[in-house]
């Protein structure tokens, strides 16, 4: 009776209800349980990533630096300055990585500050590499300073290593940790593995969806792929490149399709493998590439770099250069990597401009010892000329007419012009070739003898100079003090008549952004030295032209000189990295600005 009581009960619709909320319920909570274990398989991916992320990212730091510290090598033994091109560049690459790893590490305070401790150690060793290569381009190369310079830039790059180290285990330290956590919250999935096996056909229709889109997914990203291979193998060949493959596990050799080119070949004509490759090389080079092999083997860490000569299918011979490095894949596979340049134009080129700078240098010895010979060879002709011309004139002056007196006066006055273009010939060809020693000097002293030099001018023509006071400057003294006797010389010369000469000499500092746009120098801060006078001026159409070699404005009857005075005052100017410049006003007066960087 207690049972016909309650029959009706199981079999009304509330029963089926409370069956479908159930079975609801059950849905929805393995739905839940699924998506956590998803949420947290996604968020341990997502940590295995950005750890990934982080190293990938220290690691290509230290790349940045090594590589900055080979080019710098390369470019001190062979002065080619293709190898300054990853060392110009560390500056930027480095910062734009710092950048990467400050927005990866913004959550992890250690990880940050690790990050800081890394800049200022690789910032102090690319200050040493820009002090190394300072020293390696210094007019007075100094060995000790060279050796010293590269000791501590190792030190610095060890330290820098050690740091990098330290913060990939701090990663992998803190990946571990989130590992462990994430595989105690796992550990319990068989629970409910029974029951994802009820809604596994749910499953395999949504996969089949999920597949469809994944394939289509794919299909794109294999056209992208081909476009990036096509996209790659235009620039080697573009570049005169190629890459290759070297699977030591397999031993097979894969090759680019422009290696082939680079040896004469059709792609894919004959079988990659290193035997086949070293029957091109030049029989003298060969061990130069087996070499290179075994320290890649051996070394493991560093790229290795060497240059050997190939012979290609046509016979010619062309210069290779080849960079190779071993490393180990996902699946512990050793693989070396490496890539082929063909650098037979810039080898030649370097070849070449090193003859001609051979010849250059020959050519400006004998250059030099010409014009020692010359000088003091055409100075005592014209010594005796000049004796003997002044002996007749004093013996035989009674003797000769009015004509024949102005004759001799004329020889005289073209001995005398002959004698001051060698004397300035020779002082211009110093200023060219001299020894550049810079001194801390006193400019006011360099002033002072040069208005010695020229003291017997300005009393003659009763010239006055106010001069500011000059400051101390690094300069080449006697080339500073010819500047300083020229340009007052200049002043004196072109006087106007009927006029005392005043000359004055005034200074000021310059910052960069007032700089006039062909100064030589890269300096933020220069001297401006500016003489002016009262004289005759010049028409400004004329300021560049009287800086020629030579040029006068004035006929040679009417002034003095023999046109080479500014030219030395030019070539003393930018010697110094400085520059100069003329403005002048007919009939008032000229002005000569000279700037020198501090």
């Amino acid at each position: 009776m207690v049972f016909n009581k309650y029959k009706p009960i199981f079999n009304s619709s509330f029963f089926l209800s409370i069956i479908f909320v159930a079975a609801l319920f059950i849905l929805i909570f393995i739905s839940g349980v699924s998506y956590r274990y998803t949420t947290s398989l996604t968020d341990s991916s997502t940590l295995m990533v950005h750890s990934y992320k982080i190293r990938s990212e220290l690691e290509q730091l230290v790349n940045y630096l090594k590589d900055a510290e080979s080019g710098q090598r390369g470019y001190i033994l062979t002065r080619d300055s293709l190898f300054l091109r990853p060392f110009l560049s560390v500056r930027e690459k480095i910062n734009k990585s710092f950048t990467t790893l400050k927005v990866l590490s913004k959550n992890n305070f250690q990880q940050q500050k690790n990050l800081d401790s890394l800049y200022t150690l690789i910032n102090l060793r690319i200050a040493i590499l820009y002090n190394t290569h300072d020293i390696s381009n210094s007019g007075t190369f100094n060995q000790d300073r060279m050796v010293e310079s590269q000791v501590r830039g190792e030190q610095k790059t060890t330290l820098v290593r050690e740091q990098v180290n330290d913060m990939i285990d701090f990663e992998l330290m803190y990946l571990k940790v989130h590992q462990g956590l994430f595989e105690h919250e796992i550990s319990w999935s068989p629970l409910y593995t029974l029951l994802l096996l009820l809604f596994s056909l749910l499953v395999f229709i949504f996969a089949y969806f999920q597949i469809n889109r994944d394939i289509k997914k794919l299909k794109n990203s294999n056209e992208e792929l081909s476009i990036a291979y096509e996209a790659i193998s235009h620039a080697e060949e573009i570049g005169e490149f190629s890459s290759w493959q070297w699977h030591l596990d397999s031993n097979e050799f894969k090759y680019s399709d422009n290696q082939y080119r680079l040896l004469g070949y059709e792609p894919r004509s004959f079988e990659s493998s290193l035997h086949k490759f070293l029957e091109f090389v030049h029989p003298q080079d060969r061990h130069i590439l087996l070499e290179s092999v075994e320290r890649i083997m051996n070394e493991r860490v560093e790229p290795t770099t060497v240059f050997f000569r190939v012979l290609r299918k046509d016979g010619q011979l062309r210069y290779f250069k080849s960079i190779g490095k071993l490393f180990t894949d996902a699946s512990l596979k050793k693989i070396i990597i490496g890539i082929h340049w063909d650098i037979t134009e810039q080898h030649l080129n370097r070849i070449s401009l090193e003859e001609r700078n051979r010849e250059l240098e020959q050519s400006n010895s004998e250059l030099a010892t010409f014009n020692h010979i010359a000088s003091h060879d055409l100075q005592e002709p014209l010594r005796i000329i000049q004796t003997y011309i002044s002996r007749i004139s004093e013996k035989e002056v009674v003797n000769m007419s009015n004509t024949t007196i102005g004759y001799f006066g004329r020889i005289q006055a073209s001995i005398e012009r002959i004698r001051i273009l060698i004397n300035d010939l020779l002082l211009y060809s110093r200023t060219n070739r001299g020894e550049r020693n810079f001194e801390l000097v006193d400019l006011n002293n360099l002033l002072e003898n040069a208005k010695a030099e020229l003291v017997q001018t300005i009393e003659d023509k009763n010239a006055v100079i106010h001069a500011d006071p000059l400051p101390q400057m690094n300069v080449i003294p006697f080339q500073i003090q010819q500047l300083f006797i020229n340009l007052i010389g200049n002043s004196l010369k072109f006087c106007k008549a009927g006029r005392d000469p005043v000359i004055r000499i005034t200074c000021d500092q310059l910052v960069h952004k007032n700089n006039k746009p062909d100064l030589v120098s890269t300096a933020k801060n220069y001297t401006r030295i500016s003489i002016q006078d009262n004289g005759m001026g010049f028409d400004q159409q004329y300021a560049e032209n009287i800086f020629i070699l030579f040029h006068r404005l004035h006929l040679k009857n009417e002034y003095p000189g023999s046109g080479i005075g500014l030219s030395i005052c030019k070539k003393i100017v930018k010697n110094h990295g400085g520059y100069i410049s003329a403005q002048g006003i007919p009939e008032v007066g000229a002005t000569f600005d000279v700037f020198l960087p501090n």
